[in-house]
């Protein structure tokens, strides 16, 4: 059986550490675009949110990391947040595949973001 704990880990790991470039990959970043549309399903199916109580306006979408991984395939990390009508937001990590032409060439991973710890970042 697998650990999720450490599959998340190793995906944010990814994400922070990631060396590759986002040049000329494909923008799936809109709020209409797979990796948003999967994160919501996801996310209403699990019971989290419904129509009724998002601010889709709202929602921002970041590309956090583009590899290349194949001729015109490429796995794609992004933070999905939404907003509920009561100004909570609901933050997602999406990993899925793309191509030149559709966002939707593989499932969406979706992990739900249940806390952030902070800033560690040192200031000047």
């Amino acid at each position: 059986m697998r650990n999720p704990i450490r599959r998340v880990l190793m995906l944010m790991m990814f994400a922070v550490f990631s060396t590759v470039t986002l040049a000329d990959a494909p923008d799936c970043t809109g709020r209409e675009d797979w990796p948003a549309g999967m994160a919501y399903a996801a996310l209403k199916n699990a019971g989290i949110l419904d129509a009724s109580t998002v601010d889709f306006y709202k929602t921002k979408v970041t590309r956090l990391a583009s590899e290349k991984i194949g001729a015109d395939l490429y796995r794609q990390v992004h933070r999905v947040r939404f907003v509920r009508t009561s100004g909570k937001p609901v933050v997602v990590i999406t990993v899925n595949n793309v191509s030149d032409t559709e966002c939707s060439r593989s499932g969406v991973e979706v992990y739900v973001v249940s806390k952030r710890l902070g800033n560690y970042a040192k200031g000047p």
